[in-house]
């Protein structure tokens, strides 16, 4: 198992494994002194974290509290989000303001047809008066990386981002460079376009740990959005936003949810309910064990969030449409029919028992 090497630890972890501290300081979304969270009981410490980082976010966001909530419980899992809507609903602000409640290290990728592996990940540079190459970091050498509309880079490009979200760790020239802790990616992509665009492969929405969708806002929120910035077309508000947790707040919390309890008779149920999804005629392709680990994973961390030390199956049927959506795969009649994945994984969560 490669050992993540930090800046107190200069040693390489491997002979062939570079150590590398945080990415550089232009990218951070630093601005004042690191604020940490006090330790406090540490079954509330998640929950105090994540209404601090949304009590910020809701000064600018409206009406996209599931959504704060579900990347919040992606991030305190260890795990990426795919953040999927129409133009204009917020999925890039929404991750641009996360960053920036949080004292860490933040960038963000553009995507575009054009875009080379060696864009994000770094190249070897070769120093004419040293007679060496050196290694220039890409802006996946941060803690919170933003890829705005992953599916307008070609497959080779995509391809790059495989070992970076598995491993935590980038290989190339036989180096192995191991990233900062913590290390999240949020990407967005649109689902309405179909020129310039490249669909994400199957083995790579396994590595999205959420698949969120989201909607436009009701007529309420609409009507508040336009109260929010009458009068701040430049969105002036964003200076106000505050860092209101660190890096070893965020470390804390994914430490905190591994130890939340969960019963065995909720660990039979997770497994029930992603079994299902292999033996339904319904699907051609269902889950496999990743998603049962990141619905057992997932589920601890909304308990968490949610103020609690133990697992309810409330926070498993709520973790179980962002999970699956993107992993299960309609058989073709019923996609001509018009049934979706939500709506068979509804009927999956409806049909097997809750344990009491």
């Amino acid at each position: 198992m490669e050992e993540n090497t930090t800046p107190n630890n200069p040693a390489p972890a491997h002979p062939n494994q570079e150590a590398d501290g945080v990415a550089p300081q232009p990218t951070t979304t630093q601005t004042d002194a690191p604020h940490t969270v006090s330790a406090g009981n540490g079954n509330h410490f998640v929950g105090t974290v994540f209404q601090r980082v949304k009590e910020q976010i809701q000064h600018i966001v409206i009406g996209n509290d599931p959504l704060i909530e579900l990347i919040m419980t992606g991030m305190f899992s260890g795990g990426h989000i795919l953040i999927e809507g129409v133009p204009g609903v917020a999925k890039t602000l929404t991750a641009k303001l996360i960053a920036k409640c949080m004292q860490i290290n933040f960038t963000r990728i553009q995507f575009t047809p054009d875009l080379m592996p060696s864009d994000i990940i770094g190249t070897n540079i070769f120093h004419m008066q040293r007679s060496e190459f050196e290694f220039r970091k890409g802006p996946l050498f941060s803690n919170l990386v933003l890829v705005d509309e992953i599916n307008r880079a070609p497959a080779k490009t995509q391809s790059a981002l495989f070992e970076v979200m598995e491993e935590r760790q980038i290989t190339l020239d036989g180096v192995t460079r191991v990233l900062p802790l913590p290390f999240f990616v949020i990407a967005t992509q649109n689902p309405v376009e179909h020129e310039g665009i490249y669909k994400l492969p199957e083995a790579q929405l396994d590595r999205f740990l959420f698949k969120l969708i989201v909607g436009y806002p009701n007529l309420e929120e609409e009507s508040k959005i336009l109260k929010r910035f009458r009068e701040d077309f430049n969105m002036q508000i964003l200076e106000d936003i505050k860092a209101v947790a660190s890096s070893d707040d965020i470390l804390k919390c994914m430490k905190l949810v591994e130890s939340v309890h969960i019963k065995d008779d909720l660990l039979d149920y997770i497994a029930k309910i992603v079994y299902e999804t292999r033996n339904n005629s319904d699907l051609y392709l269902g889950g496999s064990p990743r998603a049962s680990l990141a619905i057992m994973k997932t589920s601890k961390a909304i308990a968490a969030i949610r103020g609690r030390d133990f697992v309810t199956p409330d926070d498993i049927q709520t973790v179980c449409h962002p999970v699956l959506n993107h992993r299960i795969i309609m058989a073709p009649e019923k996609e001509i029919e018009g049934v979706t994945t939500m709506d068979v994984i509804s009927d999956i969560i409806r049909n097997i028992e809750v344990p009491r």
